[in-house]
């Protein structure tokens, strides 16, 4: 599970202070997939790279009792100069995987070519999306963190990523970013409402979805 325990982020934007999350207590259970639902600007992505470890609460603290990945797809940690085989295996090192099989098995997802033993510097932004998908689905974690999981790639691409991650649904949980309701109600069995700085837990995913459509009509 991943715990939220007073949990608050503030921004300073143009001299106005934006509160994200207000103080959350929140329980993400073990082996659940779980929306975050919000307008843009709720907090959604942010909420993201905090359980991640990317971006630093203003106070309060997450705790995990499992293995949580990066977020899904980010090749921001990359290293340019390396190729997408060397950066693959510097992940496995470091995740304590073993090398060779997470290499092979991100070579045939990616589906790069022979752009997978080139620099990384070489690669089109949709190419290092592949290659951070593939490694992200290439290892065991108990908890995907996960920002629009079919954005990347061409249809067949998107499909055949929405497949694997489906199957791995099957053993591991998920938090969801996506604004497609329709992805929402196939991939996640609950969700957090997000909204000014509060969010709302519901283990109903179609009670959070009327939810989060009141936030939007009562804004338009």
């Amino acid at each position: 599970m991943i715990v939220l325990e007073n949990l608050t982020k503030i921004f300073r934007v143009h001299g106005q202070l934006k509160v994200v999350a207000d103080n959350f207590n929140m329980v993400f259970p073990t082996g659940v997939s779980v929306a975050l639902l919000g307008r843009n600007g709720a907090g959604k992505s942010t909420l993201l790279q905090m359980i991640a470890g990317t971006q630093d609460p203003t106070s309060g603290r997450i705790w995990s009792t499992g293995t949580i990945s990066w977020p899904v797809g980010f090749a921001g940690s990359f290293h340019p100069e390396l190729s997408g085989a060397q950066n693959v295996r510097f992940i496995a090192r470091i995740y304590g995987v073993e090398a060779d099989e997470l290499s092979e098995f991100v070579e045939g997802f990616a589906g790069l070519g022979e752009h997978y033993h080139l620099p990384l510097r070489t690669y089109s932004s949709g190419m290092r999306s592949r290659l951070a998908f593939g490694a992200s689905m290439g290892i065991a974690f108990d908890t995907y963190l996960v920002d629009e999981v079919t954005s990347v790639g061409d249809a067949s691409f998107r499909a055949k990523a929405e497949r694997v991650f489906l199957d791995r649904l099957n053993r591991s949980g998920a938090i969801f970013v996506s604004h497609s309701m329709e992805m929402v109600r196939r991939l996640c069995t609950a969700a957090v409402v997000l909204e000014n700085g509060k969010g709302v837990y519901y283990d109903d995913v179609n009670q959070a979805i009327r939810h989060h459509n009141w936030n939007l009509r009562k804004s338009a």
